[in-house]
């Protein structure tokens, strides 16, 4: 469960305890991987290519789209779990040590970067009712307004980016 990576959960005699997920506190695990990691929005942030990263790049997004950006709580969960997905294939699929993530807001959209020294391209591949994997591309299909990727001289940039109403 998104935020729930380092919190200890209680253990009932034969029965499951319900995790007690607290604004609060993910809001302080996101301000603090803000401080450890930087602002991916006035840089690329680079993060080891490892399953836990992403959870950090949950949290940066959280912290940049809601607080920073001041947009919904519908689209910073939407933002979250679509870098998840982009992460999670970084780290699978390329055999990097590091991956990077960035940010951007213009007029009208938002656009998140996961860039990663692979030039193996991602396949959106048909989803099955009882597929229990490979829905990321797919989940970045349907919830982005568009997505793509771009080829670099060494590796490439996965994308998506999703409009929001500017105030």
């Amino acid at each position: 469960m998104a935020g729930l990576e380092d919190v200890e959960q209680p253990r009932g005699h034969g029965r499951v305890a319900a995790a007690r997920w607290s604004p609060a506190v993910e809001d302080e695990r996101a301000l603090k991987a803000l401080e450890l990691f930087g602002n991916p929005t006035e840089g690329e942030v680079p993060l080891p290519s490892r399953p836990e990263s992403a959870a950090t790049a949950r949290r940066l997004t959280q912290v940049v789209v809601l607080r920073q950006w001041g947009l919904s709580p519908k689209m910073t969960e939407d933002a979250v779990l679509l870098v998840s997905e982009l992460v999670g294939n970084a780290v699978r699929h390329t055999g990097a040590r590091v991956f990077g993530l960035r940010l951007r807001r213009r007029r009208g959209w938002i656009r998140v970067e996961v860039r990663d020294p692979s030039r193996g391209l991602p396949c959106l591949m048909p989803v099955q009712e009882l597929d229990v994997s490979g829905r990321g591309l797919f989940l970045v299909d349907k919830l982005s307004d568009r997505w793509g990727v771009d080829l670099l001289p060494r590796g490439k940039t996965t994308w998506f980016e999703m409009r929001v109403a500017d105030r």
